[in-house]
């Protein structure tokens, strides 16, 4: 029997108090991942965080693994040449992995950084940029996947969907995917300090959630997806959502499992309510 749901506050509190343990400890600037299906709820955790940790003194940065899309002009050529589900942005194999890396290696060190910002409604990254003055303190990364590992290769042989069955027959697309999760995107994990993840309760409320964000991105720009477009998009997502929710929890620093309302539910356990774990460390 689960434990009455945690406010967002709650929440946003126990993770500050867990990051902060983290940097006392290591006395040096770290990366937090933080990891959740769409729609869970990270950049509002990761802002929530960001104002909660500057209140205390602490400079710090997000990272948003969205930001780093690669532009739909890039996607074309990659829809063209391997396969065509790559138009489509989300999996691994669709983000500026390179500058990633340089920003997260950049905000941690004295200089600058110059943090991209990638536009939903145009579908392509904009000419504005945020500057931030390097190092920061703590370094919050978030992003659907980030900190995900690649499946075992059996595992690619069925398709989860029809997207996968109907477009993507003989594997070609996901193993490109596993494929770039494997090495580039490894390559960017092996920087975190700590791995956080919020925990849907299952890939079903995903649609939901993500409804949630096409709507209020509908209401401030008048352009999102309808309902059968947005099917097929999570359908992209489903495969490494669904290993990660069933791989990730084993393995992370911390773990916050979610209601279907985004509740936080309250670990059974000493690290519950408030309570400041150590980190695993490096994930």
């Amino acid at each position: 029997m689960h434990e009455p749901p945690i406010s967002a506050r709650d929440l946003t509190q126990n993770f500050v108090e867990r990051v902060c343990a983290l940097w006392r400890s290591k006395q040096r600037p770290i990366i937090v991942g933080l990891c959740g299906a769409q729609g869970s709820g990270k950049s509002t955790l990761a802002q929530a965080s960001k104002h909660a940790l500057e209140r205390q003194g602490l400079r710090s940065a997000i990272v948003a693994l969205d930001d780093f899309y690669l532009p739909r002009e890039a996607r074309l050529i990659l829809s063209l040449h391997i396969h065509p589900l790559l138009i489509t942005r989300g999996v691994p194999g669709t983000h500026d992995t390179v500058r990633l890396a340089e920003c997260l290696k950049q905000l941690v060190q004295p200089g600058f950084c110059d943090l991209p910002h990638f536009d939903k409604a145009e579908d392509t990254r904009t000419k504005e940029q945020t500057r931030i003055e390097t190092p920061v303190d703590i370094v919050l990364f978030e992003g659907w996947c980030v900190g995900a590992r690649p499946q075992p290769d059996a595992a690619l042989a069925a398709p989860v969907n029809p997207l996968e069955a109907e477009e993507d027959k003989d594997g070609v697309w996901r193993k490109f995917v596993q494929a770039q999760l494997a090495g580039p995107y490894q390559n960017l994990f092996v920087s975190l300090d700590a791995l956080a993840l919020l925990k849907a309760p299952n890939f079903e409320v995903v649609f939901s959630w993500r409804k949630q964000q096409e709507e209020a991105l509908r209401a401030r720009t008048g352009r999102g997806l309808s309902d059968v477009q947005l099917v097929r998009f999570i359908a992209h997502y489903e495969r490494l959502t669904r290993w990660i929710l069933s791989e990730m929890p084993a393995r992370a620093s911390w773990c916050f499992p979610l209601d279907d309302h985004r509740h936080w539910l309250a670990e059974l356990d000493s690290q519950a309510l408030g309570a400041v774990s150590t980190a695993r460390g490096p994930v």
